[in-house]
């Protein structure tokens, strides 16, 4: 067993003011940061105290909902990974680890590590969608599609939106998610039909949530878990300027 120190932020609920406090914890080179968060707690009711709040779900790098700021990194410091992919041999024994949640005005803190965010929910109820046919399933290659453009909107539809980006940009912009979000439907020809009522309303809903301006500085796609490109927020900039000219 190694020893560590964790440095958590503790709020109460929305409106406390919150603080930071350092427990004592015990765990494994081995042993994922959610579970040794697990661990905390156990210890924490043992006592009689408020064990840690923390969103988890999955925990398989799947639902994003391991939202976590870890050592000054969104999901810590491991690349392409979420918090419940993230193990304790990442850090040297002894050392103190700084855990915090999402830094957002659009992301509110709910408790602790808990923050609200059901603004991504909003922006793709805005637009998320697209028409189809409800008979019978269509022939595979009933609507051609090239390779390229089809890995690409796979690629973009592998967001999870976790909220990573948003909290790694120092403007605290949702380009990244919105682009990945606009791209995937964007690149099929499944998705022509409300292309441009879409990318208007989820641009539209995102500047109305309060989310900041996106100044290209790339820190959202180097801290993305699911290695989102930065090239969805060009095919984004475009897709919204052909729909406003032809209004």
């Amino acid at each position: 067993m190694a020893k560590y120190i964790l440095k958590v932020w503790r709020q109460a609920n929305p409106k406390a003011s919150g603080k930071f406090v350092e427990y004592n914890v015990e765990s494994t080179p081995d042993t994922s940061f959610l579970e040794t968060l697990d661990i905390l707690n156990e210890t924490l009711v043992e006592k009689g105290e408020e064990p840690v709040a923390f969103d988890h779900d999955c925990r398989e790098g799947i639902c994003g909902m391991c939202s976590l700021y870890v050592n000054g990194h969104p999901h810590g410091p491991a690349t392409g990974a979420t918090t419940c992919q993230l193990y304790m041999r990442r850090f040297k024994e002894g050392e103190v680890i700084t855990v915090e949640p999402w830094r957002s005005a659009a992301f509110p803190v709910i408790k602790d590590l808990i923050v609200d965010r059901n603004a991504f929910d909003k922006i793709q109820q805005a637009g998320g969608y697209v028409s189809f046919n409800c008979g019978g399933a269509q022939d595979a290659n009933a609507l051609p599609i090239s390779k390229v453009a089809a890995d690409e909107a796979m690629d973009s539809a592998s967001c999870i939106g976790c909220g990573a980006c948003v909290a790694a940009c120092k403007n605290g912009s949702a380009m990244l998610f919105v682009s990945a979000k606009v791209s995937q439907f964007a690149l099929l020809p499944q998705g022509q039909v409300e292309a441009k009522a879409r990318v208007k309303a989820m641009v539209a809903k995102m500047d109305e949530l309060g989310f900041g301006n996106c100044t290209n500085t790339g820190a959202c796609a180097a801290e993305c878990p699911k290695n989102i490109k930065l090239s969805n927020i060009a095919r984004l900039n475009r897709e919204f300027l052909c729909a406003k000219v032809s209004d």
